[in-house]
Parts: C-alpha cells; sequence; structure tokens
C-alpha cells in the first residue's frame, strides 16, 4: 500500500517512452529495454568504432552498447543521465552491458577500468562523472576495478556537442595528464566513455596512456553517434 501511495506522488516512469513503470522494472520498461539499439559490436573485432582509431591508437577492442540516433531512445537515457541527474540510470546500463560482455574473451580478463574524467569545474556543476557512473556499473558487472586517479582533466574544455570534427580535436588537445601510472604497468585498461563520436577524447586520453610500458588498451561507450 505504500509503493502504491508513493507511486501516486512519484510516478515511475519509462525514461526512454514515457510510460508508467511496473514494480519490477527499473528505469526502463521492459517493451523499451528489449528494443534498445543494440550494436553488438564486442562480438566484431573490426567494426565502425574501431575503425574510428584504425592507424591512430593501438587498441585490443573498441565497442560501443548502443547506436545513438537523434530523439531515439538512447538520446533521451543520455539526456537523463547527463542532464537530469539520473546518475543511478547510468550505473543501470553499465550493469547491462556488463552481462553482455562476461563472455567476451577480451574484455572479461582486463586489470582495470577507466571512465573518462571530467573537469573539476563541470563535476562541481553536474554532482558527478557520467562516465564514472557508467564505469561503476561495468565494474561492478564484470567483477573489474575501477580507477579513477590515472587521468586527470587539468584544462576546461567547453562541450563538444556542437563542435566540427576538426574542433572536437582540437578542443581535447593536451586537456589530460597522467598520475600514478606506475601501477598499470604491463596491465590490460578498459577506458570508458558516455558517448563515442569522433574519438577525439578517447584518443587524447589514450595517447597518454600509451607512454605507460607494456599498457594494453580497451575502449567502450554507452553509445556511439555516426557522423
Amino acid at each position: 500500500m505504500l509503493d502504491d501511495f508513493l507511486a501516486l506522488i512519484y510516478p515511475r516512469n519509462c525514461v526512454a517512452c514515457g510510460n508508467s513503470l511496473y514494480k519490477h522494472e527499473e528505469q526502463v520498461c521492459n517493451f523499451c529495454y528489449l528494443n534498445l539499439p543494440k550494436t553488438n559490436f564486442h562480438k566484431q573485432t573490426r567494426n565502425p568504432v574501431d575503425a574510428l582509431f584504425y592507424g591512430r591508437t593501438r587498441l585490443l577492442l573498441a565497442s560501443s552498447f548502443y547506436l545513438f540516433t537523434k530523439k531515439g531512445s538512447i538520446q533521451k537515457i543520455l539526456h537523463a543521465i547527463k542532464y537530469k541527474s539520473n546518475k543511478d540510470l547510468a550505473v543501470l546500463v553499465g550493469k547491462w552491458y556488463a552481462e553482455d560482455l562476461l563472455q567476451n574473451p577480451i574484455i572479461s580478463k582486463a586489470d582495470y577500468i577507466i571512465p573518462v574524467p571530467l573537469h573539476s569545474k563541470k563535476f562541481k556543476t553536474r554532482g558527478y562523472n557520467q562516465s564514472e557512473e557508467f564505469a561503476k556499473g561495468l565494474s561492478e558487472g564484470l567483477k573489474i576495478p575501477l580507477n579513477t586517479s590515472v587521468l586527470q582533466r587539468k584544462e576546461f574544455t567547453e562541450t563538444q556537442t556542437k563542435k566540427s570534427k576538426y574542433e572536437r580535436w582540437e578542443n581535447v588537445e593536451e586537456v589530460f595528464e597522467l598520475i600514478n601510472s606506475d601501477t598499470f604497468k604491463n596491465k590490460h585498461v578498459v577506458l570508458v566513455d558516455d558517448v563515442i563520436t569522433t574519438g577525439a577524447t578517447i584518443e587524447a586520453c589514450c595517447q597518454l596512456l600509451q607512454q605507460i610500458e607494456g599498457i594494453q588498451i580497451s575502449v567502450l561507450s554507452i553509445a556511439y553517434a555516426d557522423k
């Protein structure tokens, strides 16, 4: 009765379609969940995300969970995560992806999961790093330790959303720095972001991480936006 009363005051609606959720549903209704546009890129050594980095940076695997389309369900989910303070949703999506990745021979054997860092100014405004929350879900589901200490964003950059490919590269050039890198010698790390579009942010991070002796890198994101 208490749950029903609270539902009247604080209705639970699907983030993707807006319809009411049943008690057993969390954040996204079953219908929307089953119809989210999975890429299954993690099953392909060569895929569109991997192609972004081919010849530019060495990766063991590059993959995104979902395909981003304007006004689609994934855009609504990402909007809720980034702009509506729904960090629990980011963790949940990470757990969903972990279920698919458990049998992946590359990701399942990784040593650390590392989220792309957020500048302290933006962190203070938002209150959390959406990539880190997604990484927490992956870490919990895959039983791989999360590390947030090796990469730091030293410069504040403007949003990438409306920038051209060249402007995106220019916007993230030399904005990150390495800290406490000795722990990651000869380790396989999974670099995690929310959305991959041109790959500029990921590549900037990889260029630093690859300064670490013997490191191997994989890349994962919630979504891939095909430009």
